[in-house]
């Protein structure tokens, strides 16, 4: 599975963005999708999840209610929206396929990585 990230930019502080992540190489509904974000000298951490059939979302508090995950299992693509963002937000963020079922948010866990996308929030 090969996974392409886009959307990433510059935005201000209470700005919204969509990132996008394409997927290709695979039985695209099969996977849960996630999203990860990595700060400058800090370690990767869980953003949000969706199952393979976008029935079931979960996400790491610091985003809850600012944050959505969708995806377009026609097109192959997951979505990450992201509103009211804060200079905290600010990281390289990365879209990952796990195989299996199980809810984790352990970045380890995860089978397929995409090339990641810059987020830089201004305050």
């Amino acid at each position: 599975v090969q996974l392409q990230a886009s959307g990433g930019g510059l935005v201000q502080a209470g700005g919204s963005l969509r990132l996008s992540c394409a997927a290709s190489g695979g039985t695209f509904n099969t996977y849960a999708m996630g999203w990860f974000r990595q700060a400058p000298g800090k370690e990767r951490e869980f953003v949000a999840r969706i199952s393979g059939s976008g029935g079931s979302t979960y996400y790491a508090d610091s985003v809850k209610g600012r944050f959505t995950i969708s995806r377009d299992n026609a097109k192959n693509t997951v979505y990450l929206q992201m509103n009211s963002l804060k200079p905290e937000d600010t990281a390289v963020y990365y879209c990952a396929a796990d195989k299996s079922v199980v809810l984790t948010t352990l970045a380890r866990r995860y089978d397929y990585w995409g090339q990641g996308t810059q987020v830089t929030v201004s305050s």
